[in-house]
């Protein structure tokens, strides 16, 4: 009987299963050990100093293993929370809110994204990408939300080559906005954040980069998107499915405060990188974690939201301000003044506000004035600050319009505000009498100036006509001699 022969497939699949083990063990082995020592050192860095817990009576921040964290407040810069803010990071793929940002400058939603080989081929093949390929085109708009939901570095490198015309113009372009953002500690060598030893930035930057980038209306929204889907076209003939990894804007980790958005990133280099921006009562808060573990990022995040939040109030400075006002304030108003304007010449912004800890006194903040101001409508600006620490400013402005002017033809008598209606505007110190005072004082001197330089005139005008009178009688008298010589 002949006997069948036997498969050799099952021993080759065997032997492929223990060529991998015998190559994977001992990777599998260092990779366990490195992560435990990554662990390890995001727990020594717990123990970094918080530079905001050593402000005098200001809350004390949560302890976290994040290398470099900032809490700030996007509309005031107020900083609540700092652990080594302005130390050098590798920010990762937070890179792209730079990339978006500027890109958003310089390109229309409907513009077409060419993809060169460069663009494709000159990024590793095992980062995050689309799988764009040479020759293919979205629109900016499907690119941005590539960039942002995806973290697509291939789109990132189309981006930077259609805005800048090639990789490294775009890149000195970003580094150039970030610093007129106020960014100087940032320096950006490409679109996405793949590692480079000299693209990096600091947690204080990527926090005025994200405070701009959340400015931006049709940013912010693309920022803040879970699921995309790009459908095939003449141009890119794939469905591409986009989803969001960031666990607070994909809803896996839940919050009571409104998220706004963010963005994920990482390279070996700069472990877990993060920018989260929430927003609460009034207050909008941005959160940019660098350095951590995963998932620790998000849960570290959450830690600072719920501080600032718990420990923090916006409050407005025209409704609580009471040491900046105008002695006699109804020569101003319209009942005590010749004009009739019923608005205060000068006032405080009814819109600026600070960021406080809860726990303090609106008295007990120190105040400075200053009238070095860039704000075309502000004559002075109010500085304050807690223990030394930056709380906001408020603005010192002119009256923007006359509201009423009182006319003389009609028989409605005129209106005058009770003592205390008047007080309640909050407006700048201006001592009246010390005005009318310097007025009258330099009018006088004018006055003397020109007596003085009347009488100084007089004076060398009548020299000169006693001069004057000299001279004929001398002639005469010449005259006289040579007649007689003769």
């Amino acid at each position: 009987m002949p006997t069948k022969p036997i498969s050799l497939l099952p021993l080759r699949v065997f032997m492929i299963i223990n060529i991998c083990l015998i190559i994977l063990i001992p990777h599998l082995h260092l990779n366990a050990t490195t992560l435990e020592q990554h662990q390890e050192a995001a727990e020594a860095r717990k123990l970094l100093p918080i530079e905001s817990n050593l402000i005098e009576n200001w809350p004390a921040g949560p302890a976290i293993g994040a290398a470099s964290a900032i809490l700030m407040e996007a509309n005031t810069g107020v900083i609540l929370y700092a652990k080594n803010i302005h130390e050098r990071q590798f920010p990762a793929s937070t890179t792209k809110m730079m990339t978006c940002l500027l890109a958003a400058n310089h390109a229309n939603l409907n513009d077409i994204i060419p993809f060169s080989a460069t663009a494709v081929n000159s990024i590793s093949w095992d980062s995050s990408k689309i799988g764009i390929k040479a020759g293919q085109s979205l629109t900016f708009e499907q690119a941005l939300y590539a960039a942002m939901v995806h973290s697509a570095n291939d789109v990132t490198n189309g981006i930077a080559e259609f805005v800048g015309g090639d990789l490294e113009t775009f890149a000195e372009m970003m580094t150039k906005k970030a610093a007129e953002l106020g960014a100087q500690n940032t320096n950006f060598l490409n679109s996405h954040g793949l590692f480079e030893e000299e693209h990096y930035t600091t947690a204080y930057d990527l926090a005025l980069i994200a405070a701009a980038y959340f400015r931006h209306e049709m940013l912010a929204r693309i920022g803040n998107t879970v699921r995309y889907y790009i459908p095939p076209s003449e141009n890119q003939p794939e469905e591409i499915y986009l989803r969001n990894r960031h666990r607070l804007i994909n809803g896996e980790i839940a919050v009571d405060y409104n998220i706004i958005g963010g963005k994920t990133g990482f390279v070996s280099r700069s472990r877990q990188t993060l920018i989260t921006a929430a927003e609460k009562d009034g207050m909008r808060l941005i959160c940019v974690i660098l350095k951590q573990e995963s998932p620790e990022q998000f849960f570290d995040t959450v830690k600072l939201f719920d501080y600032g939040f718990s420990n923090f109030q916006i409050v407005n400075v025209a409704a609580n301000e009471s040491r900046y006002t105008i002695q006699n304030a109804n020569f101003f108003q319209t009942g005590n003044d010749i004009f009739g304007d019923s608005s205060p010449l000068l006032s405080l912004n009814p819109a600026d506000y600070l960021v406080m800890p809860k726990t303090t006194d609106f008295r007990s903040l120190a105040a400075d004035i200053t009238y070095y101001t860039s704000k075309t409508s502000a004559v002075a600006e109010i500085i304050y600050t807690y223990n030394n620490a930056y709380l906001g400013t408020a603005t010192v402005d002119f009256a923007s319009e006359n509201r009423s002017t009182y006319d003389f033809d009609s028989q409605m008598p005129m209106e005058i505000p009770e003592p205390a209606k008047a007080l309640e505007e909050n407006v700048v110190f201006i001592n009246v009498r010390q005005v009318i005072f310097i007025v009258i004082t330099l009018a006088a001197l004018a006055i003397l100036f020109f007596i003085i330089r009347a009488a100084l005139k007089s004076y060398h005008f009548n020299r000169r006509r006693k001069r004057r009178r000299k001279k004929p009688g001398l002639r005469h008298r010449r005259d006289r001699f040579k007649g007689y010589y003769l």
